[in-house]
């Protein structure tokens, strides 16, 4: 669901904030396919949660096991609602915790789903608004170059744009009523 968000995210970045478009289309696509916060958070929340219900005591290699776990398959997760409960079964497998109890969540996956899709987005954001604080200086630069080079080109068209209008002027001079018949 977070590639589903991006259209609305760039005419929120670019129109709203006035974000740079080339860090909005370079940034937001790669975000949203690798930048996954709310899903690795969910992940680890809720095997932590089935440890819990199942009184399973955890020690601290088996939580490290479940952060490192969650990190690993929320980069891997598709951009679509409820992937996030295809990657826990691999959360839970890696510490030895029963995968029929992701049951539990299921009722209130839906819910959840909007919550991990927000925060997802709202990495992805921070990170295009980080990046263009961080490229402001290259991009003015590359603005400069870009606008000295449009110049030119425009200088080069005018050649071109001369040729046509000439062309234009002659289709239409007036035509002799006696070459109409």
């Amino acid at each position: 669901s977070s590639s589903a968000t991006l259209p609305i995210t760039f005419r929120c970045l670019e129109d709203n904030i006035g974000l740079d478009k080339r860090i909005t289309r370079f940034v937001l696509p790669v975000g949203a396919t690798i930048n996954m916060d709310g899903t690795a958070l969910y992940e680890a929340l809720a095997a932590i949660f089935i440890a819990q219900v199942n009184n399973f005591d955890l020690n601290f290699g088996q939580i490290l096991t479940i952060s490192i776990t969650a990190t690993a398959a929320s980069i891997g997760a598709a951009g679509i609602p409820q992937a996030g409960l295809v990657t826990m079964v691999i959360v839970l497998t890696s510490v030895g915790l029963p995968t029929d109890d992701i049951t539990l969540i299921i009722a209130v996956d839906w819910f959840l789903d909007r919550l991990r899709t927000t925060t997802n987005v709202l990495g992805d954001s921070l990170g295009a608004g980080i990046v263009q604080h961080l490229s402001h200086h290259e991009l003015q630069k590359m603005d400069a170059d870009i606008g000295n080079s449009v110049i030119e080109e425009n200088e080069m068209k005018k050649p071109y744009q001369l040729i046509c209008q000439e062309n234009e002027n002659e289709n239409e001079k007036p035509v002799d009523s006696e070459t109409k018949m």
